[in-house]
């Protein structure tokens, strides 16, 4: 048994990718978030697992294909929702956000492979982190973590190490937060749903 955890807020405008619109409005915001989150449960479906659980702040629509398991975010910090969305796993289990639509299967089946490890680690280059998977999920070691600042990452691998877990790191990627973020991965992956919606809005916005 393996699962796959995607936690997610529905695109709606206006509560989503709030710091794109700086650049972008609020519905172009949300669109960019709809190629996101939809790149990144294709990838999920083409990964080998189990399960594939997408972990959702909002209501699902039609952005969310056959074969994901939609279950509702619970109330709390960041680092409540993401320790109870290990806490539906069902053996070994990689956890990642809407924020890179870059990912391929091929990186998600690396982070559920836990040889000679127990923890896999995909730092994000903002600090924080992309990926977080755990051989024996144990939500305890996401609790009071501080998240959405800069060493959120480096707390969080220390916190997997200091309970004696061998951890082992996947590939730094790119969160997308910013325009320029944005820019940066629609150039880096540029056969995406992503990387098209924001060439398309980019032609009109410049």
């Amino acid at each position: 048994m393996s699962t796959l955890l995607v936690i997610a807020k529905a695109p709606v405008p206006g509560r989503v990718k709030t710091r794109l619109t700086t650049r972008f409005t609020p519905e172009q915001a949300a669109g960019l978030a709809r190629a996101a989150l939809e790149d990144t449960l294709a990838a999920v479906l083409a990964t080998p697992c189990t399960r594939r659980v997408l972990v959702l702040d909002g209501r699902p629509g039609p952005w969310v294909p056959p074969g994901i398991e939609v279950v509702p975010q619970c109330a709390g910090g960041l680092d409540a929702r993401l320790a109870a969305a290990f806490a539906l796993a069902e053996g070994p289990a990689l956890l990642i956000g809407m924020d890179t639509p870059q990912v391929t299967p091929d990186l998600l089946t690396a982070g559920l492979d836990f040889t000679g490890a127990d923890a896999r680690y995909g730092p994000a280059d903002d600090g924080g982190f992309w990926a977080l998977g755990l051989a024996a999920p144990d939500p305890a070691l996401l609790l009071g973590v501080p998240m959405s600042v800069p060493h959120t990452g480096e707390e969080q691998r220390r916190r997997l190490t200091a309970a004696g877990l061998a951890v082992r790191d996947l590939p730094e990627l790119c969160d997308v937060d910013t325009p320029a973020d944005a820019e940066r991965v629609a150039a880096a992956a540029p056969g995406t749903r992503f990387a098209a919606v924001h060439c398309g809005l980019c032609a009109v916005t410049r």
